[in-house]
């Protein structure tokens, strides 16, 4: 039998070789397209032991990892070896259908715990992944043991902003399971990075509760510092820069000897000890940092007894163990033809074996198999959960005043939702950036509380202090406060929006921010969409409708961010019974199953699912007392209805979309004394409008010739030669484009430029989307038509 830990080295030098080998053949053998393929080989090289530490020894099923995003090649032949990736996969990497270049939820077939590419939000997205486990537990619903939430960090990803908005949050909530594993090999895409940033690390995580374990001497170096002279060699490691210490680990054992003998004069047992060793030993002993000893890792992280968060910093030489390492030039760069052939004949490996399991090992096969068939990560299989669906039927009659915001409405629904179905209120947690109030999240948290591992009175209503916050904390709350970093809030929509695939229990988050700053989240934001997080948004207050608080609070890109982004279905309806059926409907869309296949059925991808964005607004309107019919709900889910629809002599239709109906509504009345039956479009959803049309035509270039989108449908019946006037509380793009459905002339209407504070009048004014902007554009399109009711436009 086999020792493991020969069995272990030897899994080590295979997946260098691995990785190594998957980004050569990528980028000179595989045929390319017009550009280059890429790959990381040092930065792969430069993690190779921590995640041979981690996953064949460390790990267990339960545990989480996201994964450092340029180690990718290391994680993929890992899973290989694991028989959770296929050949055609490694063969196919950053290739059509092949291994991603970076890990991949979606993409990847081999069980990705944590998308990562953008840097920085994976390692965030460990820490809130955490939260939301200890939120489960807290409520019941953890079945399994709890898990570390890991991350694999390289130490230039530490300049992102978001790590450090993630640490303070963790800090506030009591973060625990959760490890950051810092690759500190002190050099960054362009170069070396500044000196002495380990100890401003470490400062940064102990003041925010973290244990720091810092690992930077191997089991070679500190054999080394037992002998004489050994303590003037760490010294001498200690004091060195970091772009020396990069240089001599370029140019090998023959200048560290040269280098080390002149630092060394006048120390003989120094001198001594560096004659000692020969040159490859001199190299291989100044290589021994404590990140390419995997032994060293793992009894360093088994002996961890606690669930405090801790910080793992990881001493490294990016490149190690190839001919690129400590180079400041080698981020994007790949051995050559030669290199890798000389790395292949080192290793042991015959031409034609590249790909192989075991070519060049010296161990025996069936004891590899065996320990690979035993490793604890893996004894389980494939550790994606399927969590049930949750019934959204319940009804919950929210009473809606007769003149009332959206945003208004959205407390009203979701206090509607806790006092009256409570099977969907039970999994609904709900979470906002300090904008709890303001956002009429207020009503919902006075009924369910906030979540609190442990019990909190409210000492204002101990004290009997008048407050309309009832904010009692304790385990079974539903509500999660964070502080004002919208990074964060969208770190946690999608942790918590994973959890029925992360932990086997649905959840349905509910996130709200004032719509301008989903800007400040953007990253964030697209992020948790990219890993297919399920979570409702609601923006709010959006718009230059936020009138008072002048441009800085006022969105106007924000419908375009909504159609762009993938992943999520984005609406700004305008009253509130819209807004109602269009919850229940996204509770119900949360769950869909996002693994389903990708077809167009139709033409929405609605099979698939996704996250829901909802923008909403603060300014009153009068409320269309109504019955919501089955196919007015259709259709507000479509996208679109008919406010007044059009005739065969409609000579021109006004399509609004969101807090601008009175606007177009009152246009619409004034117009009807010079033109005849002017059609109104409700718009209460231009993203799914758009998806829909450009979907259909997609469709159609395949062959089918039936396929007709919604706002076809829609168009249907308006004449050709009408004119089309769009307004909306955005950018004008957001709408422009229904002009080309079916050719009609089209004036658009909308916000291109910061605001000021003003009443909501005197804003819509400034901007043109007021009645009497309307009725200019629909008078342009109608020349002699229209120009009754008019006054001059803002300047």
């Amino acid at each position: 039998m086999t020792n493991e830990l020969e069995i272990r080295a030897a899994l080590e030098k295979k997946t260098l070789w691995l990785s190594s080998w998957m980004i050569h053949n990528a980028n000179n053998i595989r045929a390319k397209g017009r550009i280059k393929v890429g790959g990381h080989q040092a930065s792969s090289a430069s993690m190779n032991a921590i995640l041979n530490a981690l996953y064949f020894d460390v790990l267990r099923p339960e545990d989480r990892v996201a994964v450092k995003p340029h180690a990718s090649p290391v994680f993929h032949a890992i899973q290989y070896l694991l028989g959770n990736q296929s050949l055609q996969q490694l063969q196919d990497f950053r290739g059509f259908g092949g291994a991603q270049p970076y890990p991949s939820r979606t993409k990847d077939m081999d069980d990705v715990d944590f998308s990562t590419g953008s840097v920085g939000m994976g390692v965030a997205m460990t820490a809130f992944a955490s939260l939301s486990q200890d939120y489960l537990a807290g409520h019941g619903w953890l079945n399994q043991p709890k898990g570390r939430m890991i991350a694999l960090v390289g130490d230039a990803e530490l300049d992102e902003g978001n790590i450090y908005e993630a640490l303070l949050e963790g800090a506030k909530h009591d973060l625990r399971n959760c490890w950051w594993i810092i690759d500190y090999n002190r050099q960054s895409l362009d170069g070396v990075v500044t000196e002495g940033l380990s100890a401003r690390f470490r400062d940064i995580f102990v003041a925010c509760g973290w244990e720091v374990i810092e690992l930077k001497y191997g089991s070679l170096m500190q054999a080394a510092f037992k002998r004489p002279g050994g303590e003037y060699l760490r010294n001498w490691i200690d004091r060195c820069e970091n772009a020396l210490y990069s240089a001599l680990t370029f140019k090998g054992g023959a200048a560290w000897r040269a280098q080390l003998e002149q630092d060394f004069a006048g120390n003989n047992e120094a001198l001594a000890l560096v004659a000692d060793h020969d040159d490859d030993t001199l190299a291989q002993l100044m290589g021994n940092l404590a990140g390419h000893d995997a032994v060293l890792m793992s009894e360093t992280m088994k002996a961890i007894d606690h669930d405090r968060p801790v910080c793992f910093i990881c001493y490294t030489v990016k490149g190690h163990g190839l001919p690129l390492a400590g180079h400041k030039d080698n981020h994007a760069g790949i051995m050559t033809t030669a290199q890798i052939e000389s790395l292949r004949d080192d290793l042991g490996i015959d031409a034609g074996s590249e790909w192989d399991h075991f070519a060049g090992m010296s161990v025996d096969q069936e004891d590899v198999q065996s320990f690979l068939n035993n490793v604890p990560f893996n004894v389980k299989g494939r550790r994606r959960h399927v969590a049930n669906t949750i019934n959204v039927d319940e009804v919950a009659r929210p009473r809606f005043k007769g003149v009332a915001s959206t945003q208004e409405a959205f407390g009203q629904i979701l206090s509607a939702i806790a006092s009256e179905a409570p099977a969907l209120a039970e999994r609904i947690v709900t979470t906002s950036p300090d904008v709890s109030v303001s956002t009429n999240l207020g009503p919902w948290i006075n009924k369910t509380g906030l979540f609190s591992k442990a019990e909190q009175s409210d000492l204002f209503r101990d004290q009997e202090i008048p407050s309309t916050q009832k904010w009692r904390r304790h385990t079974e709350g539903r509500h999660v406060e964070l502080g004002i970093a919208e990074n964060n809030l969208f770190t946690f929509l999608g942790a918590l929006g994973l959890s029925h695939s992360l932990f086997g229990a649905r959840l349905f988050p509910v996130g709200t921010v004032y719509d301008p700053f989903i800007c400040r989240g953007l990253d964030a934001l697209n992020y948790a969409c990219y890993q297919d997080a399920r979570f409702m948004l609601a923006a709010t207050p959006s718009g230059v409708s936020l009138s008072h608080e002048g441009g800085a609070h006022q969105s106007i890109s924000t419908p375009l961010i909504g159609m762009a982004q993938d992943g999520l279905a984005t609406f700004d309806p305008a009253f509130a019974d819209e807004l109602n059926v269009i919850m229940r409907w996204g509770f119900e869309y949360l769950q869909r199953d996002g693994a389903a296949p990708q077809a167009e059925q139709n033409w929405l991808r609605d099979e698939k699912g996704g996250s829901v964005y909802l923008r909403l607004s603060t300014v009153p309107q009068e409320q269309i007392g109504r019955e919501m019919t089955g196919d007015l709900v259709q259709d507000v889910i479509a996208g679109g209805y008919w406010m007044r629809p059009p005739t065969a002599t409609s000579a021109v239709v006004l399509a609004y979309t969101g807090v601008v109906a009175p606007e177009a509504i009152q246009a619409a009345g004034l117009l009807s004394d010079d033109v005849r039956d002017v059609a109104v479009l409700a718009v209460t959803s231009a993203d799914r409008l758009n998806a829909g049309w450009q979907a259909a035509e997609r469709a159609r270039q395949r062959g089918d010739g039936t396929a007709l989108s919604h706002i076809e449908q829609l168009f249907a019946n308006v004449p050709r030669d009408a004119g089309l006037v769009t307004v909306a509380d955005g950018h004008p793009a957001s709408l422009s484009w229904l002009g080309g459905v079916h050719g009609h002339r089209t004036k658009s209407l909308g916000v291109e430029h910061f605001g000021q504070a003003a009443t909501v009048e005197d804003t819509y004014h400034l901007h043109g989307i007021d009645a009497n902007a309307i009725l200019h554009a629909a008078r342009a399109l109608l020349p002699g038509r229209g120009a009754r009711y008019i006054t001059p436009l803002a300047r």
